[in-house]
């Protein structure tokens, strides 16, 4: 099996999404998967021009020379998908919303019925798989994650891959600040490393892994006002 882990936040390495996004493939990896993990902010991938010439003039590639040149054949090729990003504007990053744009290469211009309702076939060569979801978010809730869920669901069904699950951290914030030996940190680290091994062994994320995943850490009220707090500290700091 390959794996394709493409994180989409600017902190890349440093960010919370990759706190998940690592333990994760760290389960991934002990099955013996081959993994490839990419930061979308240390490539250039630019907006879709929307001239459809990756349909009718070159067939299957894109008139734009960037780093989405050499990403689509690894796309094409990867059994999984993993697309990390934190929530931005209840949605995700530019970056990643660039990429997805740009998946129009890997299927036919031609419009079929999947499921009574209008699909493209993918092209020869490129692989039916799995996505699976990685976020973060600085707000308390769980429901910010349901407009980035919803997104990615759908560019499943546009690019005939499965929905293997979603592991969001709501109060993300919160992990730059959690000592190591915290027990709910840690029962949510460990649920993050078994959704890589359910992933390998079973297809899919269990709902009761994704769950543990995005446990509560703090009540809301306190978790506005520490971050508050937190913020008050820096812009008097910048003054």
């Amino acid at each position: 099996m390959k794996l394709l882990a493409i994180n989409g936040s600017p902190l890349k390495s440093r960010g919370n999404t990759q706190v998940i996004l690592s333990e994760f493939l760290r389960g991934v990896g002990n099955s013996g998967v081959e993994i490839e993990e990419i930061f979308l902010n240390e490539l250039t991938i630019k907006p879709c021009l929307g001239k459809l010439s990756c349909w009718v003039k070159t067939p299957g590639k894109c008139c734009q020379n960037d780093d989405m040149t050499t990403l689509l054949p690894k796309l094409a090729d990867s059994d999984v998908w993993v697309f990390a990003s934190p929530v931005y504007w209840d949605g995700v990053t530019s970056t990643m919303k660039n990429l997805m744009d740009r998946l129009l290469p890997l299927i036919e211009p031609k419009i079929e019925l999947y499921d009574d309702h209008c699909r493209h076939a993918l092209r020869f060569g490129v692989k039916n798989g799995k996505i699976v979801l990685v976020s973060t978010c600085g707000f308390w809730e769980l429901d910010n994650f349901e407009p980035m869920i919803n997104h990615v669901k759908a560019v499943c069904k546009n690019i005939h891959r499965d929905f293997a699950g979603a592991l969001v951290r709501p109060h993300g914030a919160l992990f730059k600040y959690l000592k190591k030996d915290n027990d709910s940190l840690k029962e949510i680290l460990a649920a993050v490393y078994n959704a890589g091994l359910e992933l390998v062994n079973e297809g899919r994320i269990s709902r009761k892994t994704m769950e543990i995943v995005s446990l509560e850490l703090m009540p809301r009220e306190q978790y506005i006002e520490d971050i508050n707090r937190n913020f008050e500290r820096l812009i008097e700091k910048n003054e």
